[in-house]
């Protein structure tokens, strides 16, 4: 098992209902699947315990906890209820994000702006900031922050765009800044993945039925014209994870089907 005994939080483990897997659960299962010793932190709580109960009947040890990533009290009760639980923080997979509410910039509110960096940008930042001290004592880590393909092509809206962006940099950052105390960082920009928060808000938005919306996505795909599962992103996750990329650290991978190397 290439997780086996590792204590991995995965923040934003549940999801909203639709009929696909989304990305933080998927992962959830994937390390299960891999050994992993997890705590489980979403918002939702009942969408987190359903997470939860899957990973235990894949034979994994799996905690939950419900917490907002935009309250610093919150992120500290994250890492301290790790340790508290497991003595140890290995891996802290960031998975929250959130487009709804996005603009093009001149009809862009600044209160919306505000509320879409806090949630996509700012509770990472809070998250790896309570987490980094027990990885700096252990003098090793892994932290996976999770991006958008959005970081790097031409998007309508402005705020989501720009805080994963911002996410991109961040995580360079902490990946260098953490080098000496064995910590690797790194970010998983997914593309075009079909999962509840992709296709479910799109489909009321738009009034659209739900397979116009994955035919419309999927015509930009250049690898088989079709997109990507929530298990392409934990595939991903799980190699970052796992000691198969120990000297892997500071960099931004798309999981994107070539959508971003795609260009001309």
């Amino acid at each position: 098992m290439r997780l086996k005994d590792k204590v991995a939080i995965i923040v934003g483990a549940g999801q909203q209902p639709g009929e696909t897997l989304g990305n933080g659960r998927a992962v959830a299962l994937r390390f299960a699947q891999e050994g992993a010793r997890l705590l489980l932190v979403d918002a939702n709580g009942d969408w987190v315990e359903e997470t939860a109960a899957l990973c235990r009947e894949a034979g994994a040890e799996a905690e939950t906890l419900v917490a907002d990533i935009t309250r610093e009290e919150d992120c500290r009760s994250i890492a301290a209820a790790c340790t508290d639980r497991f003595g140890r923080i290995d891996i802290l997979h960031n998975n929250v994000g959130r487009s709804r509410g996005d603009r093009p910039t001149p009809e862009m509110d600044a209160d919306m702006w505000d509320e879409l960096m806090a949630m996509n940008l700012k509770g990472m930042f809070m998250t790896c900031k309570h987490v980094l001290p027990v990885m700096r004592a252990q003098r090793s880590g892994v932290i996976l922050n999770i991006s958008s393909t959005s970081s790097l092509a031409a998007r309508g809206t402005v705020a989501y765009k720009t805080g994963k962006g911002a996410v991109n940099t961040m995580t360079h950052h902490i990946a260098m800044e953490n080098a000496p105390y064995g910590i690797r960082a790194n970010a998983i920009l997914p593309g075009l993945v079909d999962t509840p928060m992709a296709i479910e808000r799109r489909a009321q938005e738009s009034g659209k039925e739900r397979d116009t919306i994955r035919a419309e996505r999927a015509a930009d795909v250049p690898l088989h014209g079709h997109t990507g599962t929530a298990w392409d992103v934990a595939n991903a996750a799980l190699f970052l994870a796992s000691n198969e990329a120990g000297y892997i650290t500071g960099i931004c991978l798309p999981v994107d089907g070539g959508l971003t190397a795609n260009i001309g």
